[in-house]
């Protein structure tokens, strides 16, 4: 199993905005109605997992988590069309994405970046 593990401030906001990008939640729900870790699948044996700031700074022993803003890595997805990425893209949107670059043909392939609420950032790939 490959896990990314992001920091996040509000479980809540965040299962909200990836359900919406059509990610499926997994595993034993918790007190408050979501799933405790809060994990998606992303793939056969690839989840990601969005840890509240206290936890993420707990497990890396008190490691000060990088600024608001700032982007320690840039996460991929990849869309089976331009079609599929736009809709992504406005899905997003409407989940409370920040586009940091639209929707364009690019020398890699037509893409996108956006941000998560958390100020994650996520670059999408049409991959035909």
């Amino acid at each position: 199993m490959f896990i990314v593990s992001l920091p996040i401030q509000d479980r809540a906001r965040s299962h909200r905005f990836y359900r919406a990008l059509g990610l499926t939640a997994v595993g034993p729900l918790a007190e408050d109605g979501l799933p405790e870790p809060l994990q998606f699948d992303l793939a056969e044996a690839a989840r990601l997992m969005l840890v509240p700031q206290d936890g993420f700074r707990w497990v890396l022993g008190g490691r000060p988590l990088a600024p608001e803003g700032s982007t320690e890595c840039l996460l991929n997805l990849s869309a089976i069309s331009t079609e599929a990425l736009d809709d992504l893209i406005r899905r997003a949107r409407e989940a409370g994405a920040t586009v940091i670059v639209e929707p364009a043909q690019q020398p890699w392939g037509y893409s996108a970046v956006f941000t998560d609420p958390d100020g994650h950032a996520w670059m999408v790939t049409a991959t035909p």
